[in-house]
Order: C-alpha cells, then sequence, then structure tokens
C-alpha cells in the first residue's frame, strides 16, 4: 500500500483564490491529504470555511492563532509537507520569498520547508511582465523553486495577455507527477510514438486507421511522471499535450520516420505504440479527383516499416512494439517480436469492443524474448503503461 501524501496549499489573495479549491477537491479524490495556509488578503475573497470543508483540515491563517496541537505549526507543516503549492501566487508572495522576507504564516513555513516548492503565478499581465516579478521569478528558479506558468487569456480587470491562473486539471497534473511514488527512470530518454500516420491521396482525401493516441499519450505520461526524459512522436490525434513531454507533431508514415531516426540514437528505450500506416498511394495526385466513375480505383503500395528498420540498426536502445492484431494474436505477436528484433511487444486484440482503439481501457498481453508472456486483466491505459514500464524496468 503507498504511503498517503500531504500537500501544503498556500494561497495569497487575488481573483484566482476560488480556483485554489478545484485544485484541492481534485487532490483529495486521489487520496492526498492537504492542509491550507490562506494569507489575509486570500480571506477577503473566499471564506476559510469553504478551504476548511474540502480540505478537511483547519485552515491556518494567522501566526498568531492558538495551535491546535502543541507544536509550532509553520515547522510542523514545514516538516510534514511533500509538496508545497502556492495557488494563486501574487506578485507579492513571490516577492517576499525571492528576498527572504517571512512576515506571515504562510512565507514563513515556505522558509522553513525542505519539500519543493510551487508556484501558481495569477496577475495582471503588466504585473507580470514587469521586470521586477520577473526578476524574482528567475531568482527563484535560480535557488530551486519550480513555477507553472499562467495561461494567456482575458483577465479579471479585462485586460489580454498572459497572467491567467493555469487551469486547475494541469495544475493538478503538475502535482500529482511531483508525487508519483515510482522515481526509477529519472535521467532515462525515453522515445515514443502514438496515433495514426495519414496516407494522402489526393489534396483533399487520404487513408488513415482508427487509433487515437491514447495508449502512447498514456505511455509518455507514466514515463515522465517515473523521472524520465521524454519525447513523444505523435500522430494527428485529439489527446492533450502533456506537461514535461516533447511533443513532436507528424502526419505521414516518411515524417514519422524522420523523426524517429533523428531521435534514435540518443534514446535509451524507444516504445512505437503508434499505428503507423502499412501502405500509401502508388501516386498522390495534385489535383483534386472528380467524381466521374460508379468506383474509384486506387492503387496502393507498401510503405516504411520503420520498426523493423529501428530493430536491424539497435545498439543499446530497448525497443518495444505494439501488435494489434483481429486473429491469431499470441502467434502474429511473437512473429514480430523476432522478426523485427524487438524486446518487447504489446499485443491486443482490436475485435474487443470494450478495449482497444478509442477506449481508455486494455487488455493486453506483453511478450519478451527472453520470458513467458504477461497476461494483463483488463485495465485501464494508465496502468497498462505503468505494468508494462515495471517489466521493461527490472531488466534494465
Amino acid at each position: 500500500m503507498e504511503e498517503k501524501k500531504m500537500v501544503v496549499i498556500g494561497v495569497t489573495g487575488g481573483i484566482a483564490v476560488y480556483k485554489a479549491l478545484d485544485v484541492i477537491s481534485r487532490l483529495k479524490k486521489e487520496n492526498v491529504e492537504v492542509n491550507v495556509i490562506m494569507t489575509k488578503a486570500a480571506i477577503e475573497f473566499v471564506n476559510p470555511i469553504s478551504f476548511q470543508t474540502l480540505s478537511q483540515n483547519i485552515v491556518i491563517q494567522d501566526m498568531f492563532d492558538e495551535p491546535k496541537a502543541w507544536e509550532l505549526q509553520h515547522i510542523s507543516l514545514a516538516k510534514k509537507a511533500d509538496l508545497f503549492v502556492v495557488v494563486p501566487a501574487t506578485a507579492n508572495v513571490i516577492g517576499k520569498v525571492a528576498n527572504g522576507i517571512s512576515d506571515d504564516m504562510l512565507t514563513t513555513t515556505i522558509m522553513a520547508t525542505k519539500a519543493p516548492v510551487i508556484f501558481a503565478p495569477a496577475m495582471n499581465v503588466n504585473m507580470y511582465n514587469n521586470k521586477i516579478v520577473q526578476n524574482n521569478i528567475k531568482k527563484l528558479k535560480e535557488v530551486g523553486y519550480d513555477f507553472i506558468a499562467p495561461a494567456i487569456g482575458r483577465l479579471a480587470c479585462g485586460d489580454i495577455g498572459e497572467g491567467k491562473l493555469a487551469q486547475t486539471e494541469d495544475i493538478f497534473e503538475i502535482i500529482m507527477s511531483k508525487l508519483y511514488p515510482i522515481k526509477d527512470m529519472i535521467g532515462t530518454k525515453v522515445l515514443v510514438t502514438a496515433g495514426p500516420t495519414i496516407a494522402p491521396i489526393d489534396p483533399v482525401r487520404y487513408i488513415t486507421n482508427r487509433s487515437t493516441g491514447k495508449m502512447g499519450y498514456a505511455i509518455a505520461k507514466e514515463a515522465r511522471d517515473r523521472g524520465a526524459v521524454v519525447t513523444l512522436i505523435s500522430g494527428p490525434c485529439n489527446e492533450k499535450i502533456p506537461f514535461g513531454v516533447t511533443v513532436i507533431k507528424i502526419n505521414t508514415n516518411e515524417e514519422m520516420r524522420s523523426e524517429v531516426l533523428n531521435n534514435y540514437e540518443e534514446s535509451n528505450i524507444v516504445i512505437k505504440a503508434a499505428a503507423v500506416s502499412d501502405y500509401k498511394p502508388k501516386e498522390y495526385s495534385k489535383n483534386k479527383i472528380k467524381k466521374s466513375e460508379d468506383s474509384l480505383n486506387v492503387e496502393f503500395v507498401k510503405d516504411n516499416d520503420i520498426l523493423k528498420e529501428l530493430g536491424l540498426h539497435k545498439k543499446n536502445q530497448i525497443l518495444v512494439g505494439f501488435a494489434a492484431e483481429s486473429n491469431d494474436l499470441l502467434q502474429n505477436a511473437k512473429g514480430k517480436l523476432i522478426k523485427k528484433n524487438l524486446d518487447y511487444i504489446v499485443a491486443n486484440d482490436i475485435t474487443k469492443a470494450d478495449v482497444g482503439f478509442g477506449t481508455e481501457e486494455n487488455k493486453v498481453i506483453i511478450l519478451s524474448k527472453d520470458n513467458d508472456p504477461v497476461a494483463l486483466d483488463k485495465m485501464s491505459k494508465k496502468q497498462v503503461a505503468r505494468e508494462l514500464l515495471n517489466l521493461i524496468n527490472k531488466k534494465r
């Protein structure tokens, strides 16, 4: 059973204060212990009872409140915290911490903690771009504090620009990534491919496949959370770009091949989860093919077998492929494993309606060169990604 994590949320004064409630709600749903420290300015915007109700802990407001237990509260929370997040973070609190000023419970606790500290700024665009504020941010980054960059949009004052608090979903995901209990891939360079590729027929038409990229994106995020340096080469899909991952967007097989080969040499682990087009039209029509007959005949030729090419040039990389099969699952997957010189192959039956393309869950069998196949029960793609990397890291 994983140890319960504790996060201290520092809340400062600004119109975005209420958004911190959503961050806390999300954390509590993941069984994270949350303690809240509010500044006097923050209390002017939202009643502490709201934060107390969601966090299920007494909200700390004043340095001189009588402690609920016989311990110095700022020292106690500073020691207990696994992570400290200031959301929203005003120019005022950033400036105080950057210059060593600790004159309230929040800044005092930040000064006393050895836990990682993250600031999520929210302020007027002109304040955010002020050279003094930017220098304070730079100073804090140089000594190890992290920042979640604000979004660009319409601000409460009516101005438009950078300064809007980052999406609470993004803040939550960054927190959960920092708290992730497995950190066995720090510094490992992982290359992941995801999604479909397209094969153009004319300027309007193309052929593709049903891949949505969900599995590849889940693998990229899992590797990132474990500390890896991740590059994700993605075909066209609707998945949200994950933070902390270098994403390269491509469309065709040839574009995928070029980007994969550019990154292959320096990668330690390569996981080819993309569904790459095997065939392309023999001839591409530069003009739109006009509708003239009852039928249209297009001749297709084989396209690049990128995975096979990687297998031929493999040095010290761990190479992982995927096999989406409609029949003879194990036989076909094993054949690809050997033929393409892979270390692992993840096989799934695409005829199942509730797993595979476009679904949130998957049911796979992982085959390797040296061990018996590992059959996983139906589980989320996030869990499949974890199990796959567990297997890979045991052998590294």
